[in-house]
């Protein structure tokens, strides 16, 4: 009769061991995409006003590897992310095109102005349709698209130095070999 009082005990025990060995041992920046080796999906979305032509899937089927970054206005770990695409767009080392997601176009043209444009190419998601689409969890997430428009990789979070030299360097560096 006392060992039915020691059920909650050891359910309680084995949530809280599964929860400690989660916090310790899993990156959530590594959530695995099911579109990784797929085509981008298929869309068209107008440009932020005043920062360039619109985007559409078949604009990412540029031969060469490019990068979709998904940034919104509001969003503070966009800012942290920005220097470094400033920095890869005046060194000319990758074409990094800008999915504005569930964004006011007044919002998102006031932010590239303060802030810089490097994108080649915006299209403003205002509904998050397309990101649904995606697979987009949030904002920043940045999608590594190869030559023939698939999708190679997907960064969850900021691109960071550090993430931009173990992940998409590499990539770039083995497509031009």
């Amino acid at each position: 009769m006392r060992f039915r009082f020691l059920a909650p005990v050891l359910t309680f025990s084995a949530i809280a061991v599964i929860m400690w060995y989660a916090l310790f041992n899993l990156d959530p920046s590594e959530i695995p995409s099911e579109l990784v080796s797929k085509p981008v999906p298929e869309f068209s979305l107008s440009g932020v006003p005043g920062y360039g032509p619109d985007l559409a899937s078949t604009d990412l089927k540029t031969g060469k590897i490019t990068l979709l970054n998904v940034f919104a206005s509001w969003c503070v770990a966009c800012l942290a992310e920005h220097p470094l695409f400033m920095e890869l767009k005046k060194q000319g080392k990758v074409d990094i095109y800008g999915l504005n997601y569930k964004d006011k176009p007044g919002a998102a043209a006031e932010w590239l102005k303060r802030n810089g444009n490097p994108y080649v190419r915006t299209g403003m998601d205002e509904k998050g349709r397309v990101g649904i689409d995606f697979g987009v969890y949030g904002v920043p997430e940045t999608f590594v698209i190869g030559p023939d428009g698939k999708i190679m990789d997907k960064i969850i979070g900021p691109v960071s130095r550090d993430i931009y030299e173990q992940r998409i360097e590499p990539l770039l560096q083995g497509n031009n070999s």
